[in-house]
């Protein structure tokens, strides 16, 4: 009976211990994040419209906070990561006000297919602390907000990196996000969608290392579809509407990013590096999509 009595007690206790008194806390806001598509193929690009509507009496943010955005399988496993800054930073929204804002995701290579879990979360960058919402808490104030489908790739129009590129780099394992450096040139090739589509390039100059900043241009054999400036560390996404014409008839098409000027890590003071490579532009996703 004293061995009973002891395991209800053992129980109890142990409920308490784990019960997330977070929980009770009310919440700051309510989220959700539309997706603009059900399903998506890996390496393909998802557009995630955000909003966070803030409580009626919700206290004012002691810190800007950052969005936690974490991508879970069907088995509750994480597995990449898209936490980011939102562009209104938390100690401006108000009491009763909605905060709304789009990003687009690419799909890591990620060795996985079937249903997606979106979760996402107020979190302090300094501490890692977590502000309470309101919605569904998948544990540790992670709140589901959208599901979607991860399928192969199929119909999407699979690029090769060719010449003119230094190795892949990868930040790590729970990002997902890998790029690589271009030299003055670098040359894609993939195979002719012969129809319209749109060219996707995610790229940045996270280095400054020149008094202006870089002029980057986009070619389909001699003729260029983009030309624009880079200005340091900001993360760009050029959209690039494209014609069948002027994928032109071949079988594959060979494309060129090029810059107007380079780099020499080992070269640049500040840096403190000995990397003798002669990069262009940090490019993290090249990705055709027919129309």
């Amino acid at each position: 009976m004293r061995l009973a009595i002891s395991v209800l007690l053992a129980a109890a206790l142990a409920a308490t211990a784990c019960a997330r008194p977070e929980d009770t806390e009310p919440p700051v806001a309510r989220p959700a994040v539309v997706l603009s598509r059900p399903d998506a193929a890996v390496g393909s690009p998802i557009d995630m419209t955000y909003r966070f509507v803030v409580g009626g009496n919700a206290p004012a943010f002691a810190e800007d906070y950052w969005v936690f955005v974490h991508f879970v399988d069907a088995d509750g496993e994480l597995m990449w990561t898209d936490d980011h800054r939102p562009p209104t930073p938390t100690r401006q929204w108000k009491p009763g006000s909605t905060i709304d804002y789009a990003r687009t995701m690419f799909i890591p290579k990620f060795p996985y297919t079937g249903e997606t879990r979106v979760e996402i979360g107020l979190f302090s960058p300094e501490t890692g602390s977590r502000l309470p919402l309101e919605g569904q808490n998948e544990g540790m104030r992670s709140y589901r907000v959208a599901v979607f489908n991860l399928r192969l790739q199929s119909d999407n129009v699979f690029v090769v990196f060719n010449n003119g590129w230094h190795e892949t780099e990868v930040a790590d394992e729970t990002t997902g996000l890998e790029w690589q450096w271009t030299r003055r040139d670098a040359t894609l090739s993939f195979r002719n969608p012969k129809r319209d589509a749109v060219f996707f390039l995610q790229l940045d100059q996270p280095v400054n290392a020149f008094a202006e900043p870089q002029k980057v241009e986009v070619r389909i054999g001699p003729a260029p579809i983009d030309s624009f400036t880079l200005p340091v560390g900001i993360r760009e996404l050029r959209r690039v509407p494209v014609t069948a014409d002027q994928f032109g008839a071949a079988e594959t098409v060979e494309m060129t990013i090029a810059v107007d000027r380079t780099f020499v890590p080992g070269s640049v003071p500040a840096l403190r590096s000995t990397d003798p490579r002669e990069l262009g532009v940090r490019v993290f996703r090249a990705f055709v999509q027919p129309k």
